[in-house]
Order: structure tokens, then sequence, then C-alpha cells
């Protein structure tokens, strides 16, 4: 794809964001924010018994990047494991949204994946104690690239 249709691809994301909104009682509910410049997502999953992702939303505010992200990891994820997500590489969404149109946004790019990330690695232990995973704050990390 040309850089232009990488820039349309994430405008569309933003303009019209996929899975967005609410579940009501989800099994994983998680924030996730950029300090850096503002963005914030949550996170809401639905799992089945195999930690497999059955349903997942977002809400959140930030940049075109960091939504049109959010929006694209929720149709990345559905039907994974969280185990899969854990070891997910960034690699796909970056090719997805166009590595030079977003190289220098990084963190904006990743923050959905992030969020889902920490959640997948906190859910398991949370899950032995019979709990919910239920908004945990998780700052977005500096992503490092290969």
């Amino acid at each position: 794809m040309e850089r232009q249709e990488y820039i349309e691809f994430i405008l569309d994301h933003f303009n019209n964001p996929r899975n967005r909104g609410v579940i009501e009682e989800p099994d994983i509910l998680v924030n996730g924010g950029n300090p850096g410049c503002g963005d914030v997502v949550t996170m809401y999953l639905k799992l089945d018994e195999q930690d497999r992702i059955t349903d997942i939303k977002f809400e959140g505010h930030g940049c075109t990047i960091s939504m049109a992200g959010a929006s694209l990891i929720t149709e990345m994820v559905l039907g994974k494991t969280l185990a899969e997500i854990e070891a997910m590489s960034y690699a796909p969404l970056i090719d997805q949204m166009g590595q030079d149109v977003v190289k220098s946004r990084l963190r904006c790019a990743t923050l959905g994946t992030d969020t889902l990330k920490g959640a997948a690695r906190e859910y398991p232990s949370r899950k032995a104690l019979g709990q919910k995973l239920i908004q945990p704050i998780i700052l977005a990390h500096t992503l490092q690239t290969e």
C-alpha cells in the first residue's frame, strides 16, 4: 500500500471504530494510558473456558493513531487466547497501519495492544483466585522495535 492508503486506513478506523462500546459483566476490564500525550483506552473482554476472547469492546479518547490502533487490535485478537495475545508481536499491527506512517508514534499505535498484553499477563493470577480482572491501570511502556 502507498502512504496515502495507510493514512486512509487509519482514518477509517478512527472515524468508524470497530468494536467500540462496553461489555456488561466483562471477564476483563482493563485501562491503559499513554502519559506522553494523554491517550486513554479501556478494553472489555469476555472469555470462554479456554481463555479465548469471545467478545471484545473498547472505549477511549486520544489521537487518531491511538484510537485507530485500538480499533484495529480488537479485530485482530477476537478468537485468540490470552496466551496468544501475550506472545504476539507488534509487527502485524504496525505493518497494517503503515510503518512509515506510525513510526514516530509507536506508543500511540500500540496503546491498545499494550493494554491487552498487560491484561493477558495479569489475568491468570486473578483467575486462580476466582476473581475477574477489573480496572488495573497499565501505562503504555516504551516500545522496543526490532
